[in-house]
Order: C-alpha cells, then sequence, then structure tokens
C-alpha cells in the first residue's frame, strides 16, 4: 500500500486536481493530509516529515496539491513498479541525469498542458536528483532518513537534497515511467531558492556539479558568479559534468 502525503494551502486546487484523480484508484491507500491555509508550517521538509512520520504504508508519495495522477491504475502500476526496483532509495516522475540535457520524465505541465521533455520512458531511469512535485520513498529508509529542515527550510529542494543525500550511502534514485499531469511549471527562481540552493551546494560539494529540473550548479564556484555569468557556468559544467 502507498501512503500519501500532500500539504496543501488552496482547498480548491486540492479537490480538483489530486483528490479528484484518487477517488476512483483501483487499489487502497492511506491519504494523509496537512493543512497549510493558515500557514503554519515553515517549510516544506517540517510539514513532510510530520506527514511522513503518520504514514502505515510500504511506501511514502510526496505530492503537490495540483497534481492529477493520468489513471485509476496509477498507484496499483507505481507500486509494482517500486517493488521491481532494488536498492531503492526514492523514486519520482521527473529528474535529471548526466545522461540528457532535459528532465527525464513522462509528465505534462503548465497550462494549457506541454510536453516537459523531448523523449518518453519506457522503464525506470537511474538519475542524480528529483524534481519535488512527486516522490515516493521507502517507507522503512524514511523512518531512518526524512528531509533536512535545516538545510531546506524553505519550500525548495528538499527532494533534491534527499536524492544526493541517499546516494551517499549507496541507495539509487530513480525517475519511474509513469505519466501525470502537473498544474504548476518551473517558476522563476526567487532569493529564497537561492538561499537554499547555497546551502545544498555547500552540503553535497564534493560532487562537482548538480543537476536539477530548473537549473544545473557547480559546488566549487561561487553562486553569486554563477548567476552573474550563466554563460561561463554552462561552459564550465559541460566541462565536469
Amino acid at each position: 500500500m502507498i501512503s500519501i502525503v500532500c500539504v496543501y494551502n488552496n482547498k480548491e486546487i486540492l479537490e480538483n486536481f489530486l483528490l479528484k484523480s484518487l477517488k476512483n484508484q483501483s487499489t487502497e491507500y492511506e491519504l494523509i493530509l496537512m493543512d497549510n491555509t493558515e500557514v503554519k508550517f515553515k517549510s516544506a521538509a517540517e510539514a513532510l516529515n510530520k506527514g511522513g512520520k503518520k504514514a502505515k504504508g510500504d511506501y511514502i508519495m510526496f505530492v503537490h496539491q495540483d497534481v492529477d495522477l493520468s489513471s485509476i491504475n496509477w498507484l496499483k502500476e507505481s507500486e509494482s513498479i517500486l517493488d521491481s526496483i532494488e536498492n531503492l532509495g526514492i523514486a519520482g516522475v521527473a529528474g535529471r541525469s548526466k545522461s540528457k540535457p532535459w528532465a527525464i520524465t513522462n509528465i505534462k505541465d503548465g497550462i494549457p498542458p506541454g510536453i516537459v521533455s523531448p523523449e518518453t520512458i519506457n522503464e525506470p531511469i537511474s538519475v542524480q536528483t528529483l524534481d519535488e512535485c512527486l516522490v515516493l520513498i521507502p517507507n522503512k529508509l524514511f523512518k531512518d532518513i526524512k528531509f533536512d529542515e535545516e538545510v531546506c527550510d524553505d519550500w525548495h529542494l528538499y527532494t533534491v537534497d534527499y536524492s544526493l543525500s541517499i546516494q551517499k550511502i549507496g541507495y539509487d534514485v530513480y525517475v519511474i515511467p509513469m505519466f501525470l499531469y502537473h498544474r504548476s511549471k518551473a517558476y522563476s527562481l526567487s532569493e529564497r531558492y537561492y538561499d537554499t540552493l547555497k546551502k545544498v551546494l555547500a552540503k553535497h560539494h564534493k560532487n562537482k556539479v548538480i543537476l536539477t529540473t530548473v537549473g544545473d550548479w557547480l559546488t566549487f564556484y561561487p553562486l553569486s558568479m554563477q548567476k552573474r555569468f550563466p554563460g561561463f557556468k554552462n561552459k564550465l559544467i559541460s566541462i565536469f559534468k
């Protein structure tokens, strides 16, 4: 069984997207909703860790409120795929790998829906990091390793950090070949994003390059310079990637 943890701040969006797509799922699941309409959580990591502690399923799915699962068999098929992956640390529906210059995913996003990747995947693909819109973690593992509330003290990069952290101790990170629709598109990067990014780059400095679905970054070159000279940054990334 999959336990579903969602932090929401807009009940209408939650009901019209995630909850609507869960109504007719062909398998049992556990739903854990974390109400943030009154902004009581200071970060995604804090809210999701609290929700994850309540989970009883074999896997915990951390998902955004504006995600629409594309099939009544989505949970059943995803669980079957996860069961087939050995040494699984975390899986998601979108991520980045050094093998491709674009996001590895089958999802659509935005209004109107648009294809995110030029390629469709048909099997689990090993990646460096995952996007936050939807990820799944084995519950046994999450009991021991949770999202980092100190480094990711806002609403960004918590699955990027988790992906990198889990690989350090020998687990694997995958994008699974599942379709879905995510209402939101990648947004402009805020200063709070960069504040968190700086801490993630410092924590994972042994990785020369960190790839994410909204940008690629060097750990050994000042972030201020990467923002100021993106062309030079990209040349260095192509060398060290």
